[in-house]
């Protein structure tokens, strides 16, 4: 045992450093893509949402493995391009993840009050302004444990990357267990090493809403008086 954590550990911690940067940036890129198409989801025009919808339907109809390989080995062989395994691993997550970011975002902005749309407009803010000040810091806020949770889904999901020989923790356990047949050893050190990972995130995730926690009880006040004020304006307008 002392043998094997003295050679496995060396392995998964630089396995660990992969993990972090396939998942980090390819949920930051899957959360740009998953805005735009969450806002395409809530707009006017029909070819946008029909776009989306597609792009969503593809992603969440396959799994996760025959996406890497079709990125890997079907990608690269129509384009004619050079591909490699760590920049396929990070288009696959990029593009999982934007898709279930797509309806977390979507939600969230459906989920806000329409009222605000109103009270912006009374005060004379463009619908840019509306949407920046007043509509997606609260979907933000109440989108935040979902955004949590899917990337605490694309950390595990790279160990589906193995199929691309991906070098990130588990393809570097495989790889150990293959030559030193400890697979007793070897896959309980991989099962600790991600639930220590894994719980990390979890108490992250659980930190940093309970920082945006109190702003989001004060920018609710602030929105509801700024309604109460519209609705104020509005009244002696009409009246």
């Amino acid at each position: 045992m002392n043998l094997t954590l003295t050679t496995l550990v060396p392995l998964l911690l630089n396995g660990l450093r992969l993990t972090l940067l396939v998942a980090i940036i390819g949920i930051g890129i899957g959360f740009l893509i998953g805005s735009l198409t969450g806002i395409a989801l809530n707009a006017n025009n029909k070819i946008l949402r029909g776009i989306a919808s597609v792009y969503i339907w593809i992603i969440r109809g396959t799994p996760l493995i025959v996406q890497a390989l079709y990125v890997y080995f079907v990608i690269p062989n129509l384009l004619n391009i050079d591909l490699n395994n760590t920049s396929a691993g990070i288009i696959v997550i990029a593009l999982n993840s934007g898709a279930f970011i797509s309806e977390i975002v979507r939600g969230s902005l459906a989920g806000v009050d329409p009222g605000q749309w109103e009270a912006g407009r009374s005060l004379g803010m463009t619908d840019g302004q509306i949407l920046f000040h007043f509509i997606i810091p609260p979907a933000f806020r109440s989108a935040l444990p979902a955004l949590g949770n899917q990337f605490i889904t694309s950390v595990k999901d790279t160990s589906l990357l193995t199929v691309i020989a991906v070098g990130e923790m588990t393809q570097q356990a495989m790889n150990y267990a293959s030559l030193s047949f400890d697979y007793v050893n070897t896959y309980s050190v991989l099962a600790v090493f991600y639930l220590a990972l894994i719980s990390l995130l979890i108490l992250g995730q659980k930190q940093l809403e309970k920082r945006l926690n109190l702003p989001a009880r004060k920018k609710s006040i602030r929105l509801k008086k700024i309604q109460l004020l519209a609705k104020e304006e509005k009244r002696h307008v009409n009246s």
